[in-house]
């Protein structure tokens, strides 16, 4: 019984100092910077399904490696977008976007992934255009989990599959992506 209390006392009196630390990293930094909140798309009629494509390419080509969240990146429009007869945005128009998320390529070939958002189009609101537009890297797991199980049966060699990782998501300029315009949305 003398032991069980030594070591709650122990235990206590060592995560007492966790309790008493301040985050000064926290203070200084973090604190002090702005977040705004995103956009929420509360209104709007779910019986209308027009939707208006926009094809853009980017003006420099981008990989996982070489982009960090919250970077603004161009893409040019590649058409004119017209809805009901109005002009939306002429071709070579440059739409700012943001890179929202990157996902490195990680063990047992799951691919990278860039997640883009806040297209920028003009003559629309934030709330009229597709929200995100994700770039993934190829997909390797397809292949590799079923060589996992298959090499099971010699019991170490089924684990070597957790170093082959998945492909890298890039996007190239000559890559047109399409994102879309909503034009009944608020």
């Amino acid at each position: 019984m003398n032991r069980l209390f030594t070591y709650i006392v122990i235990f206590l009196l060592s995560i007492t100092p966790a309790f008493a630390l301040e985050d000064v990293f926290a203070d200084t930094y973090i604190n002090k910077e702005s977040v705004t909140e995103p956009y929420v798309h509360n209104v709007y009629d779910y019986s209308s399904f027009k939707k208006v494509p926009i094809r853009l390419n980017i003006c420099n080509r981008i990989n996982d490696n070489s982009v960090f969240e919250g970077q603004q990146i161009e893409f040019k429009l590649s058409d004119t977008v017209y809805s009901s007869g109005k002009l939306i945005a002429r071709r070579g128009t440059i739409i700012p976007a943001k890179i929202e998320t990157v996902i490195t390529s990680g063990m047992n070939g799951i691919p990278a992934s860039i997640i883009i958002g806040e297209f920028c189009v003009p003559n629309t609101s934030q709330g009229q255009i597709t929200n995100y537009y994700e770039v993934k890297g190829q997909d390797r797991s397809l292949w590799v989990y079923p060589l996992k199980w298959a090499l099971t049966i010699l019991p170490p060699t089924g684990s070597l599959t957790n170093f082959i990782k998945g492909g890298h998501a890039k996007l190239k300029p000559s890559k047109t992506i399409e994102i879309y315009y909503y034009p009944e949305r608020i």
